[in-house]
């Protein structure tokens, strides 16, 4: 075994022993760690905002995108909402332990359902600097350690951010092998940790389609992922257009780069030709390109027409995707042809429409009259989210608290025997 596949078992051997430290931490501990750690970043959020201007002109020098720039970037309010996130997380419930069902069964056995800490989650990201906190304080606050494998974009970033709360655990007597962060870029190594799972529990990718696939492809552990957050907005007959018009337009010009941003906007034909004009001269006030199908061209000369792949695209940028479709029907067809079960809205004033796009469209997170951008743990009460799931199981939708613990049975007999 070479030297690096040494230090990453290594690590991951002390994450599994804090496991077992942190799974039984009291509450009150758990919070006052994160509670420091908010103070810590507010308190050193000049001195953050340095070491990230480095590594965003590197990433600049390097030619990355505008879209991983804007993810990479820590201004003051990302650093604002990073310590806000951690107090609210504070404040939310403790899931450890929580009895979710109790009941007797014929041989007098009394059963529990109880909540507990899943053990070691690999957090796996890339861009996101704010993540390192994110996934820290969820997994926490759960009960569990975790081993963090941040870009390498976001290096210097990641880093100092990791030493802010390995030193508040430390200040409070916590081990902080309870957070790691690993630095390695090296392909094989990174496979080689995917296969770590006599220590780890759980993997969780998050970025591109690339890092999602080669995560699934090599991973021997258990994997929460989303490949792409190719979001829709339905825009019924029955809207109020003015409204509709906002949330369009804010849905993707507000954070265009976000996985949450609208993709693509579908407009029932029976308003089409009043709300595509108002919505198309709103895009270009938010410098936004609209790539439409033939009657949206038709209807607003400035947009562009669509190509073929342009359906289905997350484009993680001001760019959207704009096709008119004859009612309900066609637009629920369109979602389930080219979607990615992330995020979808529709905007009506039918209640029926409503229940039926609800039932149909059956996303991670399904909205009537209200943006994509809510399909976000913040904003949906969860504190920060550890990532947005489209696997079908386990978790579903924005990760939070819950999703980051498991359900066991305790059983309590007075003698009982079979």
């Amino acid at each position: 075994m070479n030297a690096g596949f040494a230090d990453i078992e290594q690590m991951a051997r002390q994450a599994r022993a804090a496991a077992g430290i942190v799974g039984v931490l009291h509450t009150e501990l758990k919070n006052a760690c994160l509670l420091d750690v908010a103070r810590r970043i507010e308190a050193e959020a000049a001195s953050l905002k340095q070491v990230n201007d480095a590594d965003v002109a590197a990433a600049r020098a390097a030619g990355l995108p505008d879209a991983k720039l804007r993810r990479l970037t820590l201004s003051d309010a990302a650093l604002q909402q990073m310590a806000d996130g951690l107090r609210l997380i504070a404040a939310l419930d403790d899931p450890v332990g929580r009895v979710v069902k109790e009941y007797s069964v014929p041989s007098g056995l009394r059963v529990r359902k109880v909540r507990s800490p899943l053990g070691v989650i690999l957090m796996i990201y890339e861009a996101r600097p704010n993540v390192t906190v994110d996934a820290f304080a969820l997994c926490f606050k759960a009960g569990n350690a975790c081993l963090l494998k941040g870009g390498r974009e976001a290096a210097r970033s990641n880093q100092a951010l990791c030493e802010l709360v390995r030193a508040a655990l430390g200040a409070h007597g916590v081990t902080a092998d309870a957070v790691q962060l690993l630095t390695t870029s090296d392909r094989e190594q990174i496979r080689h940790l995917l296969t770590l799972d006599q220590y780890i529990d759980l993997v969780i990718p998050r970025g591109g389609t690339e890092l999602i696939r080669f995560v699934h492809e090599h991973s021997h552990i258990p994997t929460v992922q989303h490949f792409q957050g190719v979001c829709h907005i339905f825009v019924d007959a029955s809207a109020e257009l003015e409204p509709a018009v906002e949330i369009c337009a804010t849905a993707k010009s507000s954070a265009p780069a976000a996985c949450n941003a609208v993709e693509t906007v579908l407009v029932h034909e029976a308003v089409a030709p009043q709300f595509v004009p108002a919505l198309v001269d709103r895009y270009r006030r938010d410098n936004v390109e609209v790539r439409g199908d033939v009657t949206a061209c038709r209807l607003a000369p400035q947009v562009r027409p669509a190509a073929e792949d342009d359906w289905g695209r997350e484009f993680l940028d001001l760019i959207v995707a704009l096709k008119v479709v004859p009612d309900l029907e066609a637009a629920i067809r369109h979602i389930q042809t080219y979607g990615s079960n992330h995020t979808e809205a529709i905007l009506t004033r039918d209640a029926a429409n409503a229940q039926a796009f609800v039932e149909r469209v059956q996303s991670s997170c399904t909205l009537v009259n209200a943006s994509t951008r809510f399909n976000d743990g913040f904003q949906l009460g969860l504190g920060a989210e550890i990532g947005i799931s489209t696997s079908r199981i386990h978790a579903y939708g924005p990760m939070g608290l819950e999703e980051l613990t498991t359900q066991r049975f305790v059983v309590h007999g007075s003698g009982q025997t079979r």
